[in-house]
């Protein structure tokens, strides 16, 4: 059977995804490879370019049970910043931030990754003291913030009100100049172009329903929909799923699974410059080369798997969208959705191998999933193919939670959670 091609993925984002699939068909499993990915998302489909490309794994699939860029991948707010408080995580996504530089040209797929800068507001003595703390930590890594004045802010993204009258005041911000946005499901079909001129087989609507193993404990394949794959390697990728599919292995992880909500605006002409990220009230904004006002919201209180969450979640960031941009108040809503993202107990994610031999996970994301997507795949791809981590993802071990080493992100990601 024909796989499919960039121009596939092309035809796929012009006609939909019922009138790509009556177009084009993607490969029949082979009964065995040197490497599954489960997971058609950015990680997954990154983890095996990267696999290909710099470890000479060219035996590969990756197995999605719906289509690639479906899942969260297609459903975020597309922000990308490093500026993250603690050593590892800094490590982590900036060496995300420094692939994504070069990732349109690397790929030679255009991605939309736009360094307009990330602001994110302080509204108490609290905010301040925690930025300035980021700071001062970030720059200790390398990685660039800056503190600027309520005044500053505002000359730097005019929209934004700063009157005193405000029920939560603008007091300052912290700026990393180098942070931004790209074009979220641009960034799987351009993974998913390379990967497939590198022979890479990228099987859609191929559910994983069970992981098979041998009289070892150690992998053998992976019980599908389309029959049963054999393979010794298995990286699951599976945003949102991964406490079901390692459960099929036995593993059972420390995941809870929350709806997260964003939502779009009708479009308009460029009147937004950058990114704004408000922790207090809970609202971050950008604007998409498409115009429109891409807005994120919290996740709910309560586990689900929900792709809508709760209503008045929304409301509650459209309040706090329109008291810092009074000028959107009359904009209209286009669309709303949720996605579903991982939780661990420090909000910071697990990438590495399992205590089944053969067996490695990619999880636990919460909301900083997309922002890492390259340098999650990077390093995810060069611990299944060694079958040890490589020195960024070492820290985030699923033993960190046995050894009580958390990396505790919980309220220092600056973000809601």
């Amino acid at each position: 059977m024909q796989k499919f091609s960039g121009f596939s993925l092309i035809r796929q984002a012009l006609s939909g995804h019922q009138g790509w699939q009556a177009q084009w068909r993607t490969p029949e499993p082979k009964a065995s490879y040197d490497a599954i990915i489960v997971g058609g998302g950015g990680h997954g489909l990154g983890a095996a370019y990267y696999m290909a490309r710099e470890h000479g794994l060219k035996n590969i699939a990756v197995l999605e049970r719906g289509w690639i860029g479906g899942g969260n991948t297609g459903r975020n707010t597309t922000i990308i910043r490093s500026n993250y408080l603690f050593d590892e995580s800094a490590a982590l996504f900036d060496h995300a931030v420094k692939l994504w530089e070069g990732l349109s040209q690397d790929l030679n797929y255009n991605v939309m990754f736009s360094q307009r800068g990330v602001l994110m507001l302080a509204h108490t003595v609290h905010d301040v003291q925690s930025f300035k703390r980021h700071i001062h930590a970030n720059r200790l890594n390398g990685v660039d913030n800056e503190w600027l004045s309520a005044e500053e802010a505002k000359e730097f993204c005019p929209p934004l009100n700063i009157s005193p009258g405000m029920r939560y005041p603008v007091v300052g911000a912290a700026l990393q100049r180098r942070g931004g946005v790209a074009r979220h499901d641009a960034v799987a079909w351009g993974y998913a172009r390379a990967a497939d001129a590198l022979g890479v087989d990228i099987i859609q609507n191929c559910e994983v329903t069970g992981i098979r193993r041998g009289v070892n404990g150690a992998v053998e394949g992976v019980e599908t929909t389309k029959g049963f794959i054999g393979s010794k390697r298995i990286g699951v990728s599976a945003a949102g799923h991964t406490s079901v599919l390692m459960a099929m292995a036995g593993v059972r992880m420390p995941l809870e699974s929350y709806p997260l909500q964003a939502l779009v605006s009708e479009p308009v002409k460029p009147v937004f410059p950058c990114v704004v990220m408000s922790n207090t009230i809970h609202a971050y904004i950008s604007q998409s080369d498409k115009g429109e006002l891409v807005i994120g919201a919290g996740t709910d209180a309560y586990t689900s798997y929900s792709q809508r969450g709760a209503l008045h979640i929304a409301t509650h960031t459209l309040d706090a969208i329109c008291e810092l941009f009074p000028m959107f108040r009359r904009m209209r809503m286009l669309r709303n959705w949720g996605g579903i993202v991982d939780v661990t107990p420090d909000r910071s994610p697990i990438i590495g191998k399992t205590p089944v031999p053969g067996l490695f996970v990619n999880c636990g994301w919460g909301t900083g999933g997309f922002k890492a997507t390259p340098g999650s795949a990077h390093v995810f791809a060069h611990t299944i193919a060694t079958g040890e981590p490589h020195k960024i993802n070492a820290p985030f071990t699923l033993e960190r939670f046995r050894d009580g080493l958390m990396i505790d992100e919980a309220a220092d990601a600056a973000v809601a959670h």
